[in-house]
């Protein structure tokens, strides 16, 4: 069956939708059945990956789930800017430490203020910095596990799309005898119908 769109706007925009999908004839756009089947293939997992890998949330949005797009930018960005963060206190520690050692008591009023009280203990210094140091791989570690997750997410999602959860698959706990075993339990029975 051949459906005439006459909408000129609407069959631009659904070409940039569907490729191979409309062919022109005349002044109208005739919808091909059989391609627009095969346009709307069920949900690939490999795209939902390679999405996902290439920009976060993209995956998700392939699998209609946009829901998860603020959990997603909400765990990137916040071990982003952890990373910014713990950069920058790291910076600072590094040059308290450099001016805190260097014996010359002419520029100890360039260490900056919350590290100016302990001048006279570089060491605290160095322990914060070295900890500080830490927390900047930590941010990163974080960072790649969570893009990861991302991944594994979209991919999880785009495989499970097509499982079915229909209401003629159950399992059930059933108490009460069993013939194989000759007693009374509790068994998990599935059902299916």
């Amino acid at each position: 069956m051949q459906v005439k769109i006459t909408f000129f706007f609407i069959a631009i925009i659904a070409c940039f939708c569907f490729d191979n999908v409309f062919a022109q004839s005349d002044s109208t756009f005739v919808v091909n059945a059989k391609s627009l089947k095969d346009t709307l293939a069920p949900y690939s997992p490999k795209k939902a990956i390679v999405r996902s890998a290439i920009l976060p949330g993209w995956g998700q949005v392939t699998n209609k789930k946009i829901w998860k797009l603020p959990l997603v930018y909400g765990a990137l960005g916040t071990t982003t800017y952890l990373f910014f963060r713990n950069i920058k206190q790291y910076n600072e520690a590094k040059n308290a430490y450099i001016l805190a050692t260097d014996n010359d008591p002419s520029n100890d009023n360039q260490i900056p203020q919350p590290y100016y009280s302990v001048k006279n203990q570089p060491e605290r210094i160095r322990v914060f910095r070295n900890a500080v140091r830490q927390n900047v791989d930590y941010s990163v570690v974080f960072f790649v596990l969570f893009w990861g997750l991302n991944v594994v997410d979209a991919a999880v999602d785009a495989h499970l799309k097509t499982f079915d959860v229909n209401d003629k698959l159950s399992f059930q706990f059933k108490a009460g005898f069993s013939p194989i075993a000759h007693t009374n339990g509790l068994s998990l029975v599935m059902r299916i119908k």
